[in-house]
């Protein structure tokens, strides 16, 4: 089992199911269950502003089907490594939004 599946302490209300479909050194191919575009779009985003991202990209197959991330890595930075530390910044991005519109 990888190092930092299941390590994460994350709260019920902020967690969503993510199903692992291959996991390498330098490559993560993740299902994300119920998410869609606009989640998925914002999320590749991103991830493309680490430079060690080689790759970044989803795909739905069928319109409500789940999106489907893949995610390389140059030399040797974990894919899911880069993937958390990306939904953590969307996460602080939204909450400072949140904050700002209470104001």
């Amino acid at each position: 089992m990888h190092p930092y599946i299941n390590s994460f302490q994350i709260t019920k209300d902020r967690c969503m199911i993510v199903k692992v479909l291959e996991l390498e050194a330098n490559k993560a191919r993740l299902l994300m269950q119920g998410e869609g575009h606009t989640f998925m779009n914002a999320l590749v985003d991103e991830i493309l502003r680490d430079p060690s991202v080689d790759v970044a990209k989803y795909t739905i197959e069928f319109q409500f089907s789940d999106p489907e991330l893949l995610v390389t890595t140059k030399g040797k930075k974990d894919p899911l490594v880069v993937i958390r530390d990306a939904c953590k910044r969307l996460s602080k991005n939204c909450d400072k939004l949140i904050k700002g519109l209470g104001k």
